[in-house]
């Protein structure tokens, strides 16, 4: 008997009422790097946008760099996975990827430009080799048919939103006391405790390293978790035999609806590194900067995951469980209804009487639209084209879309000459110029400030909607799709994930859309999604029978 062998059977004539340690070391080894990979995430256009350790960009150039790097990130555990199979083995490929993160956060933590491009090249690779294939180690651990094995993922599901919360907490704390940078390398340090503790305990998963034959379910519970998804056990569906009984050309279709939505979802929903955390570090009135906004949805996800897998089990012991389309089809409601809440918080906010203290306490930006309105509530032409006319050396426009402070010290460190001129108009209330001047700024600068309230709500929605509609996606290709292409359609959602967050790219408009306009297009798009779902669940559901 060969060693792999015998290790097998060990394997499978252990207590199986007892999970392997090997769970807790692969838990660590990715509650680590997702701690480290969420700190980047909360921090990363935040950064960007700082002109005083950061490069000043505006809320359109940092959101376009962060969907090219989403976009990238999620399409590269296709890559990673298909190396560790053929090539390096999974562990292997774990360690790698993990090299590959810290050399990535440690580069952020290096005040240039090139240091970011080369610290994102680095974070898409290490992603690519490290979460397809710890979370294949994870199912390796048990041998097939063993009843632990959905409770397995879903105990390394939490171990991916416990580092994800923890991350902005830890990062608020730094950056505020130590800086960017220094934060960043904190994101380094969490990597070296991931690869670290893998490193350490290789003995407890050196069989996960085989490569054992995967049911369609360990398959998409592989993928699920490789792009932070539920496993399939959060939806709580049985496969069907009568899935055989439909045409292949009709599964196929089903699933590229399901494409489709995924798309316009992952749009939606990852909204939360861009252009809701500049909501919350704006227009959210709390003492802390947007960062720690992006704690909120894992802390939902943790709060919320097992009682909703309770709730299926309840229905299904019934026979009241909905179907796998309509629970995706209640999911993209949720998303759209949670917008709906920033929309009006932000309707609130926009519609209010902003007074002097917002002024002095504010942080604000001015962009064409609001230069109109600078104009139609009495400010000078000649105040409104020095303050959108001004350039730094190097010829970019230093105040459109530029968030600076009315605080004249803080605003020198942010701009040049813009800010100054700004600041200027503003504070010269000697003159009848100078009050018209503050009073257009006031009413039309992106100044207010709403409750937390509004945000953590709308996470609370969308979290629930995500818990509904995104483990079905890559469990229903895995029951789906026909044997035949069923590597090429879970090829598929990888790519509808990637589309949807490069799309995320629509928070380039930011700061030229009022923000409850912005807020109720996306609400627009998830309903619109969520009324032809509806509309066709008759037709999926006997494309996709018994799910």
């Amino acid at each position: 008997m060969s060693s792999n062998a015998a290790t097998l059977n060990s394997l499978s004539h252990a207590n199986t009422q007892k999970h392997p340690k090997g769970l807790a070391v692969l838990f660590a080894t990715e509650m680590w790097e997702r701690f480290s990979f969420y700190s980047m995430l909360a921090l990363f256009t935040l950064y960007l946008r700082d002109g005083t350790q950061g490069f000043g960009w505006t809320a359109a150039e940092a959101t376009a760099l962060y969907s090219n790097y989403l976009a990238f990130v999620y399409a590269s555990p296709l890559i990673g996975g298909l190396i560790a199979d053929r090539i390096t083995g999974y562990r292997k490929a774990v360690m790698i990827g993990g090299f590959f993160f810290m050399a990535g956060h440690g580069l952020l933590s290096i005040p240039a430009i090139w240091a970011v491009y080369l610290a994102l090249t680095c974070l898409v690779i290490g992603n690519g080799f490290f979460k397809p294939n710890v979370s294949t180690m994870v199912g390796n651990l048990y041998p097939e048919g063993s009843h632990l094995k959905d409770r397995a993922y879903n105990i390394f599901y939490m171990g991916i939103n416990v580092g994800a919360f923890i991350a902005p907490i830890v990062m608020e704390i730094v950056r505020a006391n130590f800086g960017f940078h220094a934060a960043f390398a904190v994101a380094a340090f969490g990597m070296v405790l991931s690869v670290g503790t893998l490193w350490y305990f290789k003995g407890l998963v050196a069989h996960a390293d085989n490569k054992l034959g995967k049911s369609a379910a360990q398959l998409a519970d592989e993928a699920a978790t490789a792009v932070d998804a539920p496993p399939h056990d959060v939806s709580h569906q049985a496969a069907s035999d009568l899935m055989n009984t439909v045409p292949d050309w009709k599964r196929i279709v089903a699933l590229c609806v399901i494409f489709a939505i995924v798309i316009v979802f992952w749009m939606v929903f990852h909204q939360n590194g861009s252009t809701l955390t500049y909501w919350a570090d704006d227009n959210t009135a709390w003492n802390v900067t947007g960062t720690i906004s992006n704690s909120i949805n894992a802390f939902w996800i943790l709060a919320l995951t097992f009682p909703l897998v309770w709730f299926w089990g309840f229905l299904d012991r019934r026979g009241k469980e909905p179907a796998t389309p309509t629970k995706m089809a209640i999911g993209m409601t949720l998303t759209g209804l949670s917008f709906l809440v920033l929309w009006y918080g932000a309707t609130l906010g926009e519609s209010s009487t902003k007074t002097e203290a917002d002024l002095a306490a504010g942080s604000f930006r001015i962009n064409e639209r609001v230069a109109a309105n600078l104009a139609a509530g009495g400010m000078s032409k000649d105040a409104v084209d020095k303050i959108m006319g001004a350039r730094d050396a190097e010829g970019k426009n230093v105040v459109d879309g530029v968030k600076f402070s009315a605080k004249t010290d803080e605003a020198t460190k942010v701009t040049t000459s813009g800010a100054e001129q700004l600041i200027a108009a503003v504070n010269k209330s000697a003159s009848g110029e100078g009050d018209k001047n503050k009073a257009a700024i006031l009413q039309n600068a992106y100044l207010f400030r709403v409750s937390p309230f509004w945000l953590i709500f709308a996470y609370f929605i969308v979290t629930l909607g995500e818990l509904m509609l995104s483990p079905m996606g890559l469990s229903l290709v895995s029951k789906v799709a026909p044997i035949s292409k069923r590597g090429m359609l879970m090829g598929g959602w990888f790519v509808a994930t990637a589309i949807g967050n490069k799309l995320t790219m629509i928070g380039i408009y930011w700061d030229i859309w009022l923000q409850s306009t912005f807020f109720l297009l996306l609400a627009c798009a998830a309903l619109f999604m969520a009324v032809v779902l509806f509309a066709i669940l008759k037709p999926l559901k006997k494309a996709m029978p018994g799910v």
